[in-house]
């Protein structure tokens, strides 16, 4: 009776743990933070003998109890950035760790997370990519005249590039299509005289599309011995980078 309320609890309390990294490394978290984190989550139900190995593609998680030890793999294969859900994981995890939670209330408040929709509206995403367009050229001593030309080719572009990755599920013809775009646009504004400096139009229009957050996650997970990790994400930040650089190129070969 004893070893199989040991199994329930070790089950239920995997289950918390492995939504709880799933949300986490779908969003964007860091791998350390993940594996923190369901770390941090077993020991607050007292399984203190737990281990995780986190990678940007899965999740290997394992659980000791009095006379049974249980692992489990989940794959990630989706991604994104959405720090708001991150924010909000992290805090049934404090809240976990304060006493505040049963293992159930903790498993129901994080289906609530993963079914609620964290994100931002696609044109509210859309706007906001087009002003950092903007803004981004008058960061970088564009002037004022390019303002407009860079808000309106970073806002086609953001928008194309998610367009494009709802129909295309490889990201890097997704972002190579978008940097494309946002090229021939840079090009027609300057042509009819709308932009004044093509450099700083272009530079400023694909800064939405800068895999920034993956470069720092990349570094930070090298820093702290992720090796396997840190190179995978590296990698997925270089091909970003390639495919917008590349875009970008084909425009110029052709205009």
């Amino acid at each position: 009776m004893e070893l199989e309320q040991d199994r329930e609890l070790i089950d239920d309390v995997m289950k918390v743990c492995l939504l709880a990294g799933k949300l986490m490394l779908m969003s964007g978290a860091e791998t350390y933070r993940v594996e923190d984190t369901m770390i941090r989550i077993a020991a607050a139900y007292g399984m203190d003998q737990s281990h995780s190995y986190v990678t940007p593609t899965g999740i290997i998680f394992s659980l000791e109890g009095l006379e049974t030890t249980e692992t489990k793999l989940i794959r990630i294969v989706e991604r994104s950035t959405d720090l708001k859900q991150v924010t909000v994981v992290n805090s049934i995890s404090r809240q976990i760790s304060g006493g505040e939670m049963t293992v159930s209330q903790a498993y129901e408040r994080l289906k609530e997370v993963e079914q609620k929709r964290q994100t931002f509206s696609l044109p509210i995403q859309t706007v906001a990519a087009a002003v950092i367009g903007g803004c981004f050229v008058i960061m970088f001593q564009g002037n004022w005249h390019d303002f407009i030309p860079a808000f309106l080719a970073g806002g086609v572009g953001f928008y194309s590039f998610m367009s494009i990755h709802k129909v295309i599920e490889i990201k890097f013809f997704a972002e190579f299509l978008a940097s494309v775009f946002i090229g021939l646009l840079a090009n027609v504004f300057v042509l009819t005289g709308i932009g004044q400096e093509l450099d700083k139009i272009i530079i400023g229009s694909v800064m939405p599309l800068v895999p920034g957050l993956l470069i720092t996650n990349a570094v930070r997970d090298l820093m702290a011995g992720h090796l396997v990790s840190g190179l995978s994400k590296g990698a997925e930040a270089f091909l970003t980078a390639f495919a917008i650089g590349s875009g970008i190129a084909v425009v110029f070969t052709i205009m």
